[in-house]
Order: C-alpha cells, then structure tokens, then sequence
C-alpha cells in the first residue's frame, strides 16, 4: 500500500537534537536550584514544549528567571547551529517518498527558527519548505491539529496515513488524528510508546519497511 501521507516529527526523529537540548535544560535547571539530569528531563518532557518544563520546574523548587524559555532557546540554537546528526536512513527515506509520490510533512512543538538552523545543512529544509509545521502557528502536540492540516491539504485518508514521532505527546497526536502512528525510539521510551498504542521500532530501515513494506 502506497501511503497517502507521512507526518515527521523533527527533533528525535529526523536530526539528533533532543541530546544536546536537554543537556542544556539541565545545566541550567541545575544551576538554579533544581539538580537534575539531562536524562530525567528527556524521560519526562521529550516532545514537550520549554514553557511546560519552566513551569514544572519551578513548581519543584527551581528559581528560573522570567527569561529564561528566552535564554533557554538562544542558547538551544547556538548549540544546533554548530551542528546535528541527521538520523541514519532519514534522507533515503524520504528520497523513497519522494519517489512513490507520497506527500510529506513536518509537525513539531519546537520553533521555526530551530528547525530551520537544525534541518538546514542536510537540504531538508528547502527540500520540505511549506510543509514544515510548528506549535507557533498550531496548537501544539498532543493535540491533532498539525497532522489534520497536513491531511486537509493533501486529502489524505487517516487509514492512510502516518506519523512518525519520539515522544508521547506526538505519538498521542497521532492516534488523536486517528492515523497509523509510528514511535521512534532511541533514548529507551519503548515501553512509554507502545503503551500509547504506537508500533515502536529504533531505526529508519525499520520505519520504511512499516510504510513501504
């Protein structure tokens, strides 16, 4: 079966960004207050937005300043600007998409601007432009509404469709939009997806044989 749609997440799925950011987060929660581990906040808010994590941060005792979702993403997109994996198996999926005529978007809880500097030294940034979503311009995962966009312009049937995330709030997007959903895990969140509903797989290979067979 020819798919009509595939959805991708950004961060965790398409380029290795979540190490570096929540390396980040850390260190600097750490810093005021709250010690914490980069792994402890991955575990709990990978797919998440940074204004959440502020805000359960501080109700844990972290004494975060009123800029700090500000400075949080400057230095976010300094780290990314210096570069990221793109995941392997990532560009030749999608070529193979590209190839079967089979539409492509992107639906992230993170910035434009962050994506932008993390997808632009692979080409994915052209290669997807216009179809490349963020929780700037729509309610952000869990909720359906970028994957229900995607579906709107391309036509695409749910029982048709898919999308591929690392983390539970867009794995319940997913399910949410009723399409097959996908949970890319590579920081140990097997269990935490597939008790979500979503088929679990670790490597790219593996999500092109679920949508190409």
């Amino acid at each position: 079966m020819t798919p009509d749609l595939v959805v991708f997440d950004c961060d965790g799925v398409l380029v290795a960004t979540e190490g570096p950011m929540f390396d980040i987060f850390a260190a600097s929660i750490t810093a005021h207050g709250l010690p914490v581990t980069a792994h402890e906040l991955s575990t709990e808010f990978i797919g998440g937005t940074t204004p959440i994590m502020r805000d359960e941060a501080i109700r844990r005792g972290a004494a975060l300043p009123p800029d700090w979702v500000e400075t949080m993403n400057t230095e976010i997109h300094a780290r990314i600007a210096q570069g990221v994996d793109v995941f392997d198996g990532v560009l030749d999926l999608i070529t193979a998409l590209e190839n079967a005529g089979v539409p492509i978007y992107v639906a992230s809880n993170g910035t434009m601007k962050r994506m932008g500097l993390s997808l632009g030294p692979s080409g994915l940034w052209d290669r997807l432009s216009g179809r490349i979503m963020s929780r700037e311009t729509f309610a952000a995962k869990p909720d359906p509404a970028m994957i229900q966009h995607a579906m709107g312009q391309t036509g695409a049937r749910a029982s048709h469709s898919f999308m591929i995330d690392d983390s539970a709030p867009g794995c319940q997007a997913g399910i949410n939009a009723g399409v097959h959903t996908i949970g890319f895990a590579t920081e140990g969140q097997d269990a935490q997806l597939a008790a979500l509903g979503a088929t679990v797989t670790n490597s790219m290979a593996e999500v092109r044989r679920l949508i190409l067979g």
